[in-house]
């Protein structure tokens, strides 16, 4: 069945730094009352969220592009992006929105910066989904992972893009835990992956340069995470198991004591076509409603 068309308000949002860009779906006339739902990526912007958004016709959606991401743009020139930045930007959105509690669904990047939203504001969030936060910190092979991870930066700024993508797929894309020697080994051929071969000399890319490290290396405050009312339900992918941030996922659930709830898919299984990527939406979408519906 498909979902009936919305018409989507876009918003910019001036915040010491940047401009944030989000869109807001208004709920369908006649809907329950029910929280704003947040979907949230990082680096991944507003668009990958365009199939899961049609799911929740029922909610009032918002989605946006975090800073240096797509419509939303850096204003300090600051070379990195922090996820302590992330959560106050989302802490800006939310007020600006009505001022919650919302409902967050975050996946990858965006998991970790929610989750520091809820360290920081957990009046603003009911409950918070966090779809595989890639948090290197509490792997049991983090040193290993820390180093593979600096070798895909140095990668980067010695060659570019593709050395720095075909580095950043092989590490993601691991199963298991990861050996000392991933950080020494050459990166594979960027042609492999269809990646650029040539290095056009930039150094700026949203995830490579300005998020890579600080996002995975980001210390979770386990504590305060605990002690919040929020509802913290990590989620992890059925096709991921053993991935980097499947593994993260699990053992951070495992540090705050729940645990992890298994959605359809892997790590992009939410996507409907954005981005190239199609996971298994529809039923990611029902798994999700479940979670926020406190049946699972």
């Amino acid at each position: 069945m498909t979902a009936p068309t919305r018409e989507i308000r876009t918003e910019v949002l001036e915040v010491p730094g940047a401009q944030l860009t989000y869109d807001v779906r208004p709920a369908a006339p006649g809907s329950a009352e029910a929280p704003v739902l947040l979907l949230v990526g990082s680096p991944m912007g507003a668009a990958g969220f365009g199939t899961l958004s049609g799911s929740f016709a029922d909610r009032t959606v918002v989605t946006y592009d975090p800073r240096g991401v797509e419509r939303s743009r850096r204003t300090d020139g600051a070379a990195r992006s922090t996820p302590q930045e992330h959560a106050d930007d989302l802490v800006r959105v939310v007020e600006a929105v009505g001022g919650g509690p919302a409902d967050v669904f975050a996946s990858s990047g965006g998991a970790v910066n929610a989750l520091e939203l809820v360290v920081r504001r957990p009046d603003l969030v009911r409950t918070l989904v966090a779809h595989e936060p890639p948090a290197i910190p509490v792997l049991p092979d983090r040193a290993e992972a820390s180093a593979a991870t600096s070798a895909i930066e140095e990668a980067y700024r010695a060659g570019g893009t593709g050395p720095g993508m075909a580095g950043f797929i092989r590490l993601v894309s691991h199963r298991g835990p990861v050996p000392a020697s991933l950080a020494t080994e050459p990166v594979p051929d960027p042609a492999m992956f269809g990646l650029p071969t040539e290095d056009d000399g930039s150094r700026d890319d949203v995830m490579l340069a300005q998020n890579l490290m600080t996002c995975t290396h980001h210390e979770h405050d386990l504590d305060a995470l605990r002690a919040a009312p929020t509802r913290v339900v990590l989620a992890v992918g059925a096709e991921s198991d053993g991935e980097l941030a499947h593994r993260a996922g699990a053992a951070m659930a495992q540090r705050l004591g729940t645990e992890p709830v298994v959605f359809p898919s892997g790590h992009a299984g939410f996507l409907g076509g954005e981005y190239g990527q199609t996971g298994d939406p529809e039923a990611f979408a029902a798994t999700l409603r479940r979670v926020l519906d406190g049946a699972l």
